[in-house]
């Protein structure tokens, strides 16, 4: 696996980006430029990434695409075409959006999101995205939320059996799926069902944790890698065997420091359980 997360300096050249990364101890990174960043940029952060070894993990596509708004949805999917369309002149492993929400916020909960017409708009939607690009070396994922689809492996699957394109794929974030104290308890057990139902699918991970605390009535909060209760050994144990450039992206984090930590306890992990990184 490879490890990386956010590079929290300025970097205004491909040079000073990979500079920032060794620094880091870093091997993979999201994607550093945009869709409207001059074509002789993307080309020279992506020779400088094969360059040096550089995966780019990730291009975010972060937007409401099944939004209740017709405006924003449009605008929305217009924006995730152009996303992963960046992706794949990138070489990036995925273009990765969540799937959205009919409410208010972009990324909240709301109870039109468990319902039949949403699953079947997501499927209308992604298949949207994927057919105006045609993705060949990239393709387009959402990241689980804890109160939309993919909530759970199973949910996942079925999106990906209803998709039914080989531009779908799978991001990983495991911790946005322990909605509840039976998933917070046994982590490890759910994490174990991760990857046996959606290994062959994962092309990118975030990497965080997670606590359970004593408010009322069932509080969850995500935390540093380490400082919680998910099980990252069961996590390391699922990398060893997917493909070794598969990126793992710290995320969420409140500082250097916490990305620093957070690295630096993941890193201990993998030597545990013997994981290459890569």
């Amino acid at each position: 696996m490879r490890l990386g997360g956010p590079i929290l300096v300025p970097t205004e050249t491909p040079e000073a980006w990979i500079a920032a990364l060794r620094r880091l101890g870093y091997s993979t990174a999201a994607c550093p430029v945009g869709p409207d960043s001059p074509p002789s940029d993307k080309i020279d952060y992506r020779r400088a990434a094969q360059r040096e070894n550089i995966v780019i993990a990730e291009v975010g596509a972060w937007s409401n695409p099944i939004s209740a708004d017709s405006v924003e949805r449009a605008k929305a999917i217009t924006y995730c075409q152009r996303q992963l369309a960046l992706a794949e002149e990138m070489d990036a492993k995925c273009c990765v959006n969540i799937a959205g929400s009919r409410g208010k916020k972009w990324d909240g909960p709301d109870p039109a999101n468990d319902s039949s017409e949403t699953f079947d708009l997501i499927v209308e939607t992604v298949r949207k995205i994927i057919d105006a690009v045609k993705p060949a070396r990239t393709a387009y994922a959402l990241e689980p939320m804890p109160w939309a689809p993919p909530d759970s492996p199973d949910s996942y699957l079925a999106l990906i059996k209803a998709i039914d394109r080989k531009g779908f794929a799978v991001h990983l974030d495991a911790v946005n799926m322990i909605n509840c104290p039976a998933r917070a308890y046994h982590s490890g057990d759910f994490v174990r069902e991760c990857f046996s139902k959606l290994g062959p699918h994962i092309r990118s991970c975030h990497a965080k944790d997670i606590r359970l605390t004593q408010q009322l009535t069932v509080h969850l909060d995500e935390c540093c890698p380490g400082e919680g209760i998910f099980d990252y050994h069961v996590f390391m144990k699922g990398m060893a065997n997917l493909p070794p450039d598969t990126p793992v992206l710290l995320e969420h984090m409140g500082n250097a420091e916490e990305y620093q930590a957070g690295a630096d306890y993941i890193r201990k992990v993998a030597a545990e359980t013997g994981t290459t990184l890569q």
